[in-house]
């Protein structure tokens, strides 16, 4: 059923200021995807702040536009959802990315994220950042880098103890 202009005008401003406040916003074609596929990745995303928003193309390109943002999604083929990113850039890619190795139907067609916010990113670049390791895991992996040579300095004195405590047991008996 054919939307009136009113209804096009109020999901235009609701487009324009998730636009205006995102940190990452992604283009999917979600062309054959399974509403219980659907449902669960909109799950999935809502629970790190983000969101999945499917709308007209014609209104995606106008709310584009409005922001200052140089896309076409009329230019991209199979039916267009946007993805938002509201806390963390690096979230909702990841959710997207592992969700598209799961399903084909899923394609991941670029987007935008806060720091690059005047320059789209192909689906290529997305896809890289999708691979990243997430920010805990990169802190982890920092602080036992950090932690090594000094975990390590603590092994070689108490090996030291170690050796000393066994050889006068030896010598005692």
């Amino acid at each position: 059923m054919a939307k009136t202009k009113e209804q096009k005008n109020k999901i235009l401003q609701e487009l324009k200021e998730k636009i205006a406040e995102q940190k990452a916003m992604i283009f999917v074609d979600f062309t054959g995807l399974k509403v219980k596929d659907l449902f669960r990745l909109r799950n999935e995303l809502r629970e790190k702040n983000s969101q999945f928003l499917v709308s007209k193309k014609t209104l995606i390109k106008k709310a584009l536009q409005e922001n200052k943002i140089e896309a076409n999604p009329e230019e991209m083929n199979g039916e267009i959802a946007l993805v938002f990113g509201f806390e963390d850039e690096l979230a909702p890619i990841k959710i997207i990315y592992n969700f598209s190795k799961q399903n084909d139907n899923l394609k991941i067609l670029g987007g935008y994220i806060e720091s690059q916010k005047q320059e789209f990113l192909n689906s290529e670049a997305i896809i890289t950042l999708g691979q990243l390791p997430s920010k805990q895991e990169l802190l982890a992996r920092f602080v036992g880098t950090i932690s090594a040579p000094i975990s390590n300095f603590n092994h070689v004195l108490q090996a030291n103890i170690k050796g000393l405590i066994y050889v006068l047991a030896k010598v005692k008996t």
